[in-house]
């Protein structure tokens, strides 16, 4: 989340905003690297997973691929949007790390039942991505559920990732200011 902020401290945005880049190709391009890395720990993760603690894949692996890949893309957007909202590198740091991780962390679903919070804190894990990757996962992995099971919950993924990159296009400063 501190990559945009980053080059606005740094003052090498200046350099972006005069080239021929629009903000989508600029962030892409800020995104596409980590994305690659994302994927190669996911791949890694999997076939560890499989080998090595023999963690059952039931439903189809391509599946799961994909659900990781777009859960990546969901992570990436919303730290990007984080990037461009923030004034500098530690806002930036503090909002993922206080306002991100750990509410990710506990409601999730990860580590406490969703079921057994309180009320508020159940309609607040809606806006944590991680709940919706923990269901699709749990649902693909264990149970073998397909695509038509688990696609309201990719779907608030693709909709989180779109609200997300269309923020930071949007939060995306032009011009110097």
């Amino acid at each position: 989340s501190i990559s945009i902020t980053k080059e606005k401290e740094m003052g090498t945005m200046e350099v972006l905003l005069v080239s021929p880049l629009n903000p989508l190709q600029i962030i892409a391009g800020k995104v596409i690297p980590y994305l690659l890395l994302a994927f190669v720990n996911s791949t890694v993760i999997l076939i560890l997973a499989r080998t090595v603690f023999k963690v059952p894949i039931v439903g189809s692996l391509w599946l799961v691929v994909f659900e990781c890949i777009l859960f990546v893309i969901t992570s990436l957007s919303l730290g990007i949007m984080i990037s461009t909202i923030s004034p500098n590198q530690q806002t930036a740091m503090m909002i993922s790390l206080g306002g991100l991780i750990l509410p990710t962390i506990i409601l999730s679903g990860y580590i406490f039942p969703i079921d057994n919070m309180p009320i508020l804190l159940q309609i607040i894990s809606n806006f944590i991505p991680a709940k919706w990757f923990i269901i699709i996962i749990r649902g693909v992995m264990l149970k073998g559920s397909d695509l038509s099971y688990v696609w309201k919950e990719t779907l608030v993924l693709f909709g989180m990732s779109a609200l997300f990159t269309f923020i930071s296009i949007r939060n995306f400063k032009t011009r110097l200011g």
